[in-house]
């Protein structure tokens, strides 16, 4: 089994008492290798931290989350850069626009966005990109940059067609499959046909967002196989077949190679 979690926050405190358990079990259930996304300057610490502890296993990125952006952004900002260029990282993320939550700094979130784009495109990184009730301001803000040199992942993928077919449209673009596939009342299932495999790749974005049998509970790395076993319905194939298919888009993406001994200096 091959499975890439491409979007986990297994840095977060809330796997401080068992993130070792967490670990071994996820790869018990044939996980090989998880991407942490950065959050803000807050949370490089732990990122890096975890990193040292499982070479070969966790891979970082490093990028500003829209919520964490405000009034104080351009210092934010700058502190993220300041990181980047510390050590290696593996994708500019999580990145994007978040209209859910708020939209008073939906002009600073786009200054944040594109510049982060820019950094992508002068370090040849992917980005994965955060687009909560924002696609249409995520594209504008793409093409303003420069979609034909941006490479990335629509992060947590909700499964609306006609968002498929303006990715597709990008070109180096694909999307994250969660937890979400399992749910009753989710429309990827249907969307997913008309999505080349070779654009999916998975994802948990533990601790939330769980899938059935699990919803409503912490999630972990270990239950991607859950995710995994719906994408292979939708697909029908078997899960090990998406499990290679997916994990090979994620090395391909990311550029990570798996069991990879990296020597960290942050």
């Amino acid at each position: 089994m091959q499975l890439i979690d491409t979007h986990s926050h297994l840095y977060a405190s809330t796997f401080d008492d068992d993130r070792s358990d967490v670990i071994r079990s996820a790869k018990s259930f044939g996980v090989q290798a998880v991407l942490l996304p950065n959050e803000d300057s807050g949370s490089i610490s732990a990122i890096n931290q975890l990193c040292v502890q499982e070479p070969g296993f966790a891979y970082p990125m490093m990028g500003l989350h829209p919520t964490s952006v405000n009034e104080d952004y351009i210092k934010e900002l700058n502190r993220i850069e300041a990181a980047l260029i510390q050590s290696k990282y593996y994708a500019i993320g999580e990145i994007g626009i978040d209209l859910y939550w708020d939209k008073r700094f939906l002009k600073e979130q786009k200054k944040v966005f594109e510049e982060q784009l820019r950094w992508s495109i002068d370090l040849n990184l992917p980005v994965a990109i955060h687009s909560r009730d924002s696609f249409d301001e995520i594209l504008d803000s793409i093409y303003n940059v420069g979609a034909n040199r941006l490479k990335g992942v629509f992060h947590c993928f909700g499964g609306v067609l006609e968002q498929w077919v303006e990715i597709s449209k990008l070109g180096n673009f694909f999307v994250g499959i969660g937890g979400i596939i399992t749910y009753k009342n989710s429309i990827l299932h249907d969307t997913l046909k008309n999505v080349p495999i070779e654009r999916v790749v998975l994802e948990t974005d533990a601790p939330y967002l769980a899938p059935v049998p699990y919803r409503g509970k912490r999630n972990e790395p270990a239950y991607l196989i859950e995710t995994a076993k719906k994408v292979a319905e939708c697909y029908r194939t078997s899960v090990e077949t998406i499990a290679l298919q997916t994990g090979n888009n994620a090395t391909v993406l990311f550029g990570i190679l798996l069991n990879e001994k990296n020597s960290f200096y942050f």
